[in-house]
């Protein structure tokens, strides 16, 4: 552990080159980063892209996966005994994170250009299906811990877990992007008249109460005013 007062260790030619990959990402876009701006970025030559990743295809797969081990991060919220609560505060903290960062966003998911997209990293569609890549896995893993907690508490039905934590996952990143590209209109909007009604209708749709529900929203809502 690091105190106050301590010099944190120096990162290395490869970390700072993900971190610089990370930064340009959002000022740029992921169509137009180039081994020679990354690498710029951090005082070094164009070699250093190929020395430490073989080149600048690979530096945006390292760039993704940072991405999204920062993503999970921001999913990693408290537990309480409202299981349902937890998932509306992931879920706001989810968002968050995807408008925050929508380059960054369109990268961890493949929506770039042909060039700059990386393999799935899950396959949601077929039960038992190989995961090639641990890109992505945490964030689902998450999802489909709390999917768990909210089955266990008797709030939804036991359908297959990673069933339903596909569909609450297509939900939210559909409305989220959608919102990145302007089709919601103003944030309020957004929030209010479409991701929590609709998410609302699907959980009443495997089984739990409407009452419950809105109970579990204000619970959420007064967790994100403390925090």
């Amino acid at each position: 552990m690091v105190t106050s007062g301590q010099e944190q260790p120096a990162r290395s030619t490869r970390e700072r080159l993900i971190e610089a990959g990370i930064r340009l990402l959002e000022e740029v876009g992921p169509e137009a980063l180039r081994a020679r701006t990354v690498a710029a970025k951090i005082g070094a030559s164009t070699m250093a892209v190929y020395t430490h990743f073989g080149g600048m295809n690979a530096l945006l797969d390292a760039v993704a996966a940072e991405a999204f081990a920062r993503f999970g991060a921001a999913l990693d919220v408290p537990e309480t005994d409202d299981p349902v609560a937890d998932f509306f505060v992931a879920g706001n903290a989810y968002r968050t994170y995807a408008l925050a960062n929508p380059q960054r966003y369109r990268l961890m998911f493949g929506l770039v250009s042909p060039q700059t997209t990386h393999p799935a990293a899950l396959n949601l569609s077929t039960p038992g299906a190989p995961v090639e890549s641990t890109v992505g896995t945490t964030s689902f893993n998450q999802m489909m811990h709390l999917v768990e907690r909210m089955i266990e508490a008797g709030r939804i039905r036991a359908d297959p877990v990673a069933d339903i934590a596909g569909r609450l996952w297509s939900l939210v990143h559909g409305i989220v992007l959608l919102e990145i590209t302007g089709y919601l209109g103003h944030a309020e909007h957004a929030v209010t008249n479409i991701l929590g009604p609709a998410t609302t209708d699907l959980l009443v749709g495997m089984g739990d109460e409407r009452s419950r529900i809105e109970q579990s929203m204000v619970h959420a809502r007064e967790r994100l005013t403390k925090a």
